[in-house]
């Protein structure tokens, strides 16, 4: 829900830092890596396996939808799912591979 307040859903809207335009044969992420609970990495729907940071450096180039980049409170760039109130969508719904 997108109040006057500059929130959707609970979040700010601003919380994205960067929303890439994907290109038209852009890869979608299926499932997160993890190692210790913490998002490592994404597989793509082309069954690659991608570690965060070239997860963020391809989404940047287009090469993977429905995401945008965001900056944790670390300072470190990862991606999150598009703010769009439907949750079924978000990554944190998706399968994890555990590593």
């Amino acid at each position: 829900m997108n109040n006057d307040d500059g929130r959707l859903g609970g979040l700010p809207i601003n919380i994205n830092e960067e929303v890439p335009t994907p290109n038209q044969d852009a890869d979608s992420i299926q499932a997160l890596i993890k190692k210790s609970g913490d998002v490592t990495g994404y597989q793509l729907s082309n069954g690659e396996k991608i570690s965060k940071s070239e997860g963020v450096r391809r989404a940047k180039n287009g090469e993977i939808s429905g995401v945008a980049v965001g900056v944790s409170k670390k300072g470190e760039e990862y991606l999150r799912s598009l703010p769009d109130q439907d949750e079924s969508n978000n990554l944190n719904t998706l399968p994890s591979i555990h590593e």
